[in-house]
């Protein structure tokens, strides 16, 4: 992977890392997730805009078909990922839906887009799994708990992580196709995308206006920094994805985990914090496997 493309991605996980504490803590349903992608598309206009003027009159359906299904997956997985976090730990949800997404994309990309991996790549990709699989809680998944509620509590995050995964890998391939096939620009991928989300989790607001308005009120400093925040994790990770094969930079995202595992784990006090080191140990020596390989 190129240095560029490397700093690229450790710059977004850092970005990501936060704003998924930001949105851990705020408790949000489908409603924030509304809020959020307004303030996305309020913030980035200028930008969308500017951009989109001389491009989209050049999209056909081709490109709108390939952005409302990337759009569709977005949205299943912030909803999916909101559920999660209000059911079960950030410190179970988080890694494993950034362990099973990095492990499915790649392979994808292997498969559909004719990329190769090297033997250091693929164990890099085995030390990223390996170490979200130990900060997610490593064998005690199975055992770490007696208690009906909390053993509860821990299969809803294992299941609410592992179905988010399953809707990164799916959007993370058709967006790397996007850019790298179809040579769409990363920001405009993401704002279109961001517009095309709001028709998802706009009506959930329109039901209820007075609640809404409620929690708005709790929910609105959360709302704002997910939202001006999270798109530029995204679009650092695309513009990445031109210059380096998608099998590298999915599992390098994972670097991410290195700053939840720390960060998270201090401000919502969710403990285990010796494994949680030891798996970003694993997931730092994956990442310059893959940065190697």
């Amino acid at each position: 992977m190129p240095v560029g493309a490397l700093a690229l991605v450790l710059l977004a996980g850092v970005i990501h890392a936060s704003w998924n504490i930001v949105a851990k803590r705020a408790g949000g349903d489908v409603r924030f997730a509304a809020f959020t992608t307004v303030v996305n598309i309020l913030t980035w206009a200028p930008l969308g805009v500017w951009i989109g003027w001389r491009a989209l009159p050049q999209w056909g359906g081709r490109e709108w078909a390939l952005l409302a299904l990337s759009a569709l997956l977005h949205s299943g997985y912030y909803l999916l990922l909101l559920r999660g976090y209000r059911k079960a730990d950030l410190t179970v949800v988080y890694p494993l839906a950034r362990g099973a997404g990095p492990l499915l994309s790649s392979l994808a990309a292997l498969w559909l887009l004719g990329e190769t991996l090297s033997a250091l790549g693929a164990a890099g990709i085995a030390g990223v799994v390996g170490g979200v699989f130990l900060i997610a809680g490593g064998p005690a998944l199975w055992r770490r708990s007696h208690d009906p509620e909390a053993r509860r509590r821990l299969h809803k995050g294992m299941f609410y992580g592992v179905a988010s995964g399953v809707f990164i890998a799916s959007y993370t391939v058709v967006d790397g196709y996007a850019v790298k096939v179809m040579l769409l620009s990363p920001i405009l991928v993401d704002y279109v995308g961001a517009v095309l989300r709001i028709f998802v989790v706009g009506p959930s607001v329109l039901r209820d206006p007075p609640a809404a308005r409620a929690l708005w009120r709790l929910q609105w400093k959360h709302a704002l920094f997910v939202g001006v925040v999270s798109p530029v994790s995204y679009v650092l990770v695309l513009y990445a994805v031109k210059v380096a094969p998608l099998s590298h930079v999915a599992p390098a995202r994972e670097v991410s985990m290195l700053f939840a595992a720390l960060i998270g784990g201090q401000l919502l006090g969710e403990g285990d914090r010796a494994v949680r080191v030891a798996g970003a140990a694993c997931i730092a020596a994956g990442v310059m496997a893959l940065a190697l390989g």
